[in-house]
């Protein structure tokens, strides 16, 4: 039943939301609405638990081998990402370059073992609760659900993608030569619209303009 995995996907999207606001708190010390999309959830993670669930299946009886899964396909899952999110909008989102360990400052090791605890965590407590609490309701009740909160994805999807193609936009139209002052206008026209553009700005504020990205879209 494909809504039933749409609401698991659902479901962890919005726990992994929760673990990068909290993260995200201790280090900035304030409420950042994470992620791509404005509702209350990071799709990488539904997609990185949803594929950690179908890879190990019912052979859960070597952590190790679920631990290691877990961070293989994690790890592909954020540096793919990483790399598709700069290749359509031209930035930067997130960067590891100053962290040990990593690989072209798309993924770390940091972040990789979290993602191996996580996975495990998910295969062998969390995922089991989540299916026994569902199992209480009724396949009409959980269709329902699954249905509206389809809707609701699909429309934050729409409304997303068209705030971060009018920052592309906003990106090209500068002449500066410097990426650091096309950061600096793309900032002040973010901040100069809406609390949808200024999510943007909050979800990642680290995000980057490199100088190759400068060279290939305005020159």
């Amino acid at each position: 039943m494909f809504w039933i995995y749409f609401l698991y996907f659902i479901i962890y999207s919005f726990i992994g939301w929760s673990i990068e606001v909290i993260d995200k708190f201790f280090e900035f010390k304030r409420f950042i609405n994470r992620g791509f999309l404005i509702g209350p959830i990071c799709p990488v993670y539904g997609y990185g638990v949803l594929a950690i669930l179908l890879v190990t299946g019912n052979n859960t009886s070597d952590p190790l081998s679920v631990f290691l899964k877990s961070i293989l396909i994690c790890s592909v899952l954020e540096y793919s990402t990483s790399y598709f999110m700069e290749k359509i909008f031209k930035a930067r989102w997130w960067d590891y370059s100053k962290n040990k360990f990593n690989i072209n400052g798309r993924i770390c090791l940091e972040t990789m073992l979290p993602f191996g605890i996580l996975g495990s965590l998910v295969v062998y407590f969390i995922h089991p609760f989540i299916k026994s609490i569902l199992s209480n309701f009724s396949n009409g009740l959980l269709l329902t659900i699954s249905i509206v909160l389809f809707i609701i994805y699909l429309i934050d999807n729409i409304i997303s993608f068209n705030v971060m193609n009018k920052i592309k936009k906003e990106i090209k139209k500068q002449k500066e030569d410097s990426t650091e002052l096309i950061r600096k206008k793309v900032l002040e026209f973010i901040d100069a619209n809406s609390i949808l553009y200024r999510h943007i700005k909050n979800a990642f504020p680290k995000f980057k303009i490199y100088d190759w990205v400068k060279d290939k879209i305005i020159k």
